[in-house]
């Protein structure tokens, strides 16, 4: 296997007292799509933010091209992930400019290319995508599928290296997150990118993952292909392949006691 893209060792990091991740240790490599996955609360939002630039840990390191993103002048960090794409939960559309523009945005902020230019790279990521001809519609205008779709042509705007998608089918129904999946694949196929992906939604996982990552209260407890995963006797994998909701929280005093704490 290649030397990893992306490096993460002994991550630790913690709101007030709650520990929210506890040691991570976790090699990303060129051309994968890695999907890191955990029930709500479990840190793996978390651990996104902290690779993107967003958070600091508390300590650990993130090495990315050869560089520790944690210690990095804020010069060489911005370098640096200027080659990473980053599709939001929400897909964080400007409503007020109209699609082109928003994927256009990075391109005018980030290169000297002519404005005639900008706009054929525009027009090229949007037919990717399969919105060819939405470039002057806002995002008001468009349905769920399509705002996802249109915040994936703005994360490609720059052929990023790596491409990070948080919950990326969140919201959608079944049909369409389907598509939004199948997407997610011909863009790696298509831009040879590496792909992370933060989700709970089984489905997506066991069609786009080369790797899962599996979290459950600050740590990994599983890493490894799709089929080790399905053949795993991990209590806590089986428990969540087979969506076994905790014993604690069936009773209902436990769980209001938890909530009171």
């Amino acid at each position: 296997m290649n030397e990893p893209i992306i490096k993460i060792r002994d991550l630790h990091t913690s709101y007030g007292k709650r520990k929210i991740l506890k040691g991570i240790n976790l090699d990303i490599y060129p051309y994968e799509t890695l999907v890191i996955l955990g029930r709500s609360g479990c840190g793996k939002s978390t651990l996104l933010r902290h690779i993107i630039g967003l958070n600091a840990p508390d300590r650990g390191e993130i090495i990315m091209k050869d560089v520790d993103v944690t210690k990095a002048s804020e010069e060489k960090r911005d370098e640096i992930l200027k080659r990473i794409g980053m599709l939001f939960q929400n897909g964080a559309l400007f409503n007020s400019m109209s699609v082109g523009e928003n994927v256009a945005l990075p391109l005018l902020e980030h290169t000297p290319q002519d404005k005639s230019i900008i706009k054929i790279m525009m027009r090229m990521k949007l037919n990717i995508v399969g919105l060819s001809g939405f470039e002057d519609f806002m995002p008001s205008q468009l349905s769920g599928g399509m705002k996802k779709r249109a915040a994936l042509a703005r994360a490609i705007a720059m052929d990023p290296d790596i491409l990070f998608c948080d919950e990326p089918s969140a919201g959608l129904d079944p049909i369409v997150a389907a598509g939004i999946d199948q997407l997610i694949l011909k863009l790696k196929t298509a831009l040879r990118m590496t792909i992370v992906v933060v989700t709970h939604e089984m489905a997506s996982v066991f069609m786009i993952a080369d790797r899962v990552c599996l979290m459950h209260d600050g740590e990994i407890k599983f890493l490894g292909s799709r089929e080790e995963m399905k053949k795993s006797t991990i209590p806590y994998v089986m428990q969540f392949l087979e969506r076994r909701p905790d014993e604690d929280r069936l009773d209902p005093e436990n769980y209001l006691e938890e909530l009171v704490a």
